[in-house]
């Protein structure tokens, strides 16, 4: 099957997706699930052959590039498909100049992020009952000629 990730033209089928994986299936909160973040972050969209199977939040926190709201859908979970959204979002990242990408990781898939890059940069905290920590990764380099990063 094809798979393609980009950044969705239209959030609505990574919001979809978010609602599916971190509501319906995770228990979280839909009123802190979607928050006014969700308006000027881009949405990593992965579908297969048409079929929306993953998403990513990309957010801009002054110089750092944030990564969130990560989601594969159950019957893709474990075929790489979160690992390459996480590439996809750092690639993306690095493209508009950030040299640091942070995430949220729940303390559970902290080994997943790891084998990604990723270090623990933070102590854990809780998200709605589920333990999480913040992960980083530092990149080669950033935005050539030392230019900040796109808002």
């Amino acid at each position: 099957m094809s798979l393609r990730i980009g950044v969705a033209a239209d959030p609505a089928p990574c919001f979809a997706l978010r609602k599916a994986v971190f509501v319906e299936e995770q228990g979280f909160d839909p009123a802190g699930e979607f928050d006014a973040l969700d308006k000027d972050a881009e949405h990593l969209l992965a579908e297969e052959a048409g079929v929306p199977v993953g998403t990513a939040r990309l957010i801009a926190e002054g110089e750092t590039g944030r990564i969130g709201r990560i989601c594969v859908t159950r019957a893709r979970r474990g075929t790489g498909l979160g690992a390459a959204l996480v590439e996809a979002g750092v690639a993306r990242l690095a493209e508009r100049g950030f040299a640091r990408i942070v995430l949220g990781a729940q303390v559970r898939a902290m080994g997943f992020y790891e084998k990604l890059g990723f270090t623990p940069c933070g102590a854990v905290y809780d998200d709605e009952g589920v333990p999480h920590r913040e992960m980083e990764r530092q990149l080669q380099s950033g935005r050539p000629g030392g230019q900040p990063p796109e808002a």
